[in-house]
């Protein structure tokens, strides 16, 4: 065998298992047919967050009469162009990063389309290669829905809408999940009239349900339009713009539309191996390991079936299929995965939601308002909340959702706190900084066991 290791596609997932490899000691060759990244460092993650810091931008000065500042809002404008450059920058810098630490740990790269031809060796081209191990990270693509007219050229998908130079005046968005949420955010802010069109009971429908209840709200309030529970029929075209026909929502018609509809597995890397490696609706089956069926082969990232498609879950399946493809024993332990939402302001959750945990547990809520934090209140903002849900028998603590300023930054204690299993009567006892919006976090624990003193008692 040439090769110790040779990884499959080189995004969160693939790259940091070809780095872990190398480092552990292998022989490491990385095959990527676009840019190393991915698609959360080229078309996802990081350029949707540097539209919405442009946005919270956008927010800040528009509220800063609140705090006695003067300044002519109807001159603040973005000049998409310019956003588009500095977007281009972060991506360039982040990728050629990358880059660097897979040739500074010996990685070799290489440019072009892989696929298996069976369990030890890859072809890229009419070149093979060959090696002890193979780990199948092919990340994911745009989903995509069979509706009539869905290819009318002004429908688009997300790293389309990330490189216009041109603002909508009428955006319409297909589906109201993570992605097309943030999308709305940040063209809502950006002076698009936005209209969400969702075909379930309601926004971000796998985050706890007080959290879609907020964003729907905040949407609401910021002139976002929303429709649930909304069945796109078919796309059609008014004198080059494309109209959506609505069940029961009658015609829109807009001037950009957002396909954003979650994602698919891309697993055309199994290659002749389709088949023989054991899949589930479109996705590879693997063990907590990584491995799949086939001895020798392990799979990480968005193409593994029943694991979050997240960056930083993926980053945990490519260290964990690196050491076991190296010979070490490593679990990927996902039980207390973060997942974030980056609208005005955030949301974020680990754990089980109140649904979840009302099926299993005989539970305890403890919630904090954001209208209660101090530094909430000097910040400006005034809706929110920080939600703790624990199982009372024994004070674990079974999920954290909160809706506030900074949320996807103070998930991470929560999580922390979850998989270090420490209980819920010890992390009420944790002083934290005053005035900050991590202290309402301490304050919900204290609610869930009837003893926050920022509250009125609980009768």
């Amino acid at each position: 065998m040439d090769y110790d290791v040779a990884v499959i596609g080189g995004g969160p997932a693939g790259y940091v298992a070809a780095i872990k490899a190398a480092r552990l000691g292998g022989r490491v060759v990385l095959f990527e047919k676009d840019t190393v990244g991915g698609t959360c460092l080229n078309r996802g993650c990081i350029p949707t967050k540097t539209y919405i810091k442009a946005a919270e931008y956008l927010h800040h000065i528009r509220n800063a009469k609140t705090f006695g500042i003067t300044v002519d809002v109807s001159s603040a404008k973005v000049d998409m162009p310019r956003l588009v450059a500095f977007k281009d920058v972060v991506v360039k810098k982040l990728t050629g990063g990358v880059a660097s630490l897979l040739k500074s740990n010996g990685v070799e790269v290489v440019h072009g389309e892989a696929k298996l031809e069976n369990e030890n060796t890859v072809s890229s081209g009419d070149k093979r290669w060959a090696a002890k191990n193979v780990i199948l990270c092919g990340g994911s693509v745009a989903g995509k829905i069979p509706v009539p007219g869905i290819d009318h050229p002004k429908v688009l998908a997300s790293d389309e809408i990330l490189a216009a130079r041109e603002i909508p005046r009428r955006l319409v968005i297909i589906g109201g999940g993570v992605i097309g949420c943030e999308i709305a955010t940040a063209f809502n802010a950006f002076g698009s009239d936005v209209t969400v069109i969702e075909a379930l009971p309601r926004l971000v429908a796998a985050m706890d349900g007080e959290i879609s209840d907020s964003i729907l709200k905040i949407f609401k309030k910021n002139g976002i339009k929303v429709l649930l529970n909304a069945k796109l029929v078919s796309v059609s075209d008014k004198n080059g713009s494309p109209v959506m026909s609505v069940d029961g929502g009658g015609d829109i018609e807009a001037d950009a539309v957002l396909l954003s509809v979650g994602r698919s597995s891309d697993i055309t890397c199994l290659g002749a191996m389709s088949g023989k490696i054991a899949t589930e609706r479109g996705r590879i089956i693997a063990d907590d390991h990584m491995r799949t069926n086939v001895k020798g082969v392990f799979a990480a990232g968005d193409v593994v079936a029943a694991m979050p498609m997240l960056a930083h879950a993926a980053f945990k399946m490519g260290e964990a299929a690196a050491s076991n493809a190296m010979g070490r024993d490593e679990r990927a332990n996902l039980k207390n995965v973060p997942g974030c939402l980056y609208t005005i302001p955030e949301a974020s959750s680990v754990g089980l939601t109140e649904e979840e945990a009302g099926t299993k547990y005989d539970i305890s809520v403890g919630k904090f308002p954001m209208a209660a934090n101090g530094r909430t209140l000097a910040s400006g903002e005034r809706g929110g909340f920080i939600k703790v849900i624990i199982d009372r028998k024994y004070g674990e603590i079974l999920g954290v959702h909160m809706v506030c300023e900074s949320a996807a930054e103070l998930i991470s204690e929560a999580a922390a706190l979850m998989e270090m299993e420490i209980t819920v009567h010890e992390a009420a006892d944790i002083i934290h900084p005053h005035p900050t919006f991590s202290e309402a976090f301490m304050e919900a624990c204290a609610d869930a066991l009837g003893r926050c003193v920022h509250l009125p008692p609980k009768r």
